[in-house]
């Protein structure tokens, strides 16, 4: 019988979300999937979530070794970092990543190494902790279409470029819902209003592609699903509302990047301009969402992703052929 878990809610058709604690509260999340005695999970966060993870199990009431699948949706290390830690403690899993990623899970040097430049060697060691090494043997790489089952229920690979290269998204037909990483934005629960929920698209480096992403966005949005399993944070209906929001900012942000381009700015006044013009968009549609959070809040909340959408941004910015 199932019970509760200090860091797992159940959402329905067998679905559990679960609060890595990467970062703060709500911030970063991981799913389990339970179907007739099997399970799968859906990104991981961390090596130092994998405790909540295995507590979400237990309460879920599966043995370790009934989870059949471990799916990062992208090797980013909030998504991914605790694949290896993870999969150490379940002996029939199979890790199943994207072509583009499954090499830097199976040897995440060059992975590490990405962190550490972005984000400095002290908080890669603080926020994310030992990234373990998957054993080649136990890793299946995704392919587009692709159908994987849970217990008989059908899981559908989607392969979903923009924010990164090496994304795929989940399909699951029973809930009629994807698992998105990070392709389908962010929606933080601090922002949601009577309105209801805000959601803003992701530029983080390296490998932002706006075309990409607004391609890979239409193309979740034609299945007409009901609600979004995002990996930040949680569970959205009014899919197809926001989504045509979504579509909007993605829109605001190239335009932003275009007019910053045109002015040949030094990489850090560039840097600086993107910030504002990020803060700018962001305040300015929480205020027409009706938000009461104030400003100064909301910088706090946002501070990590504006940093980090500016780097995408200008890293676009920096590879787009120049006209």
């Amino acid at each position: 019988m199932a019970t509760h878990s200090d860091h797992s809610t159940p959402l329905g058709h067998g679905i559990w979300v679960i609060d890595t604690g990467y970062q703060r509260p709500m911030f970063d999340a991981a799913y389990l999937m339970v179907e007739q005695g099997r399970a799968a999970f859906i990104d991981t966060g961390t090596s130092l979530a994998v405790p909540r993870l295995l507590a979400a199990l237990d309460a879920a009431g599966v043995s370790r070794d009934a989870v059949d699948w471990v799916i990062p949706t992208h090797v980013h290390l909030d998504h991914a970092g605790g694949a290896g830690a993870l999969m150490a403690e379940l002996p029939a899993a199979t890790l199943l990543a994207h072509p583009r990623g499954a090499r830097h899970l199976i040897n995440p040097t060059v992975l590490l190494g990405s962190a550490r430049a972005v984000y400095g060697d002290e908080e890669v060691r603080r926020a994310y902790g030992t990234v373990v090494p998957v054993d080649s043997r136990r890793v299946v790489e995704s392919a587009d279409g692709m159908v994987i089952e849970l217990a008989g229920r059908p899981l559908a690979l989607f392969d979903t470029p923009g924010h990164a290269r090496h994304h795929h998204c989940i399909w699951d037909e029973r809930s009629q819902g994807f698992f998105t990483g990070d392709t389908f934005g962010l929606s933080y629960r601090e922002f949601d209003t009577l309105q209801g929920a805000w959601l803003l698209p992701t530029t983080t480096p390296t490998q932002f592609d706006p075309a990409a992403l607004r391609a890979s966005i239409k193309r979740m949005l034609a299945l007409q699903p009901q609600r979004m399993y995002l990996t930040h944070y949680g569970c959205i209906g009014h899919v197809a509302a926001l989504g045509r929001d979504l579509l909007a900012q993605l829109d605001a942000v190239v335009a932003l990047g275009e007019r910053v381009r045109l002015q040949s700015l030094a990489p850090g006044a560039q840097h600086t301009a993107l910030k504002a013009g990020l803060t700018a968009l962001y305040l300015q549609r929480l205020e027409s969402l009706g938000s009461t959070v104030a400003h100064q809040r909301v910088l706090e909340l946002l501070d990590m992703d504006i940093e980090l959408n500016a780097q995408g941004m200008a890293g676009w910015l920096d590879a787009a052929p120049k006209g």
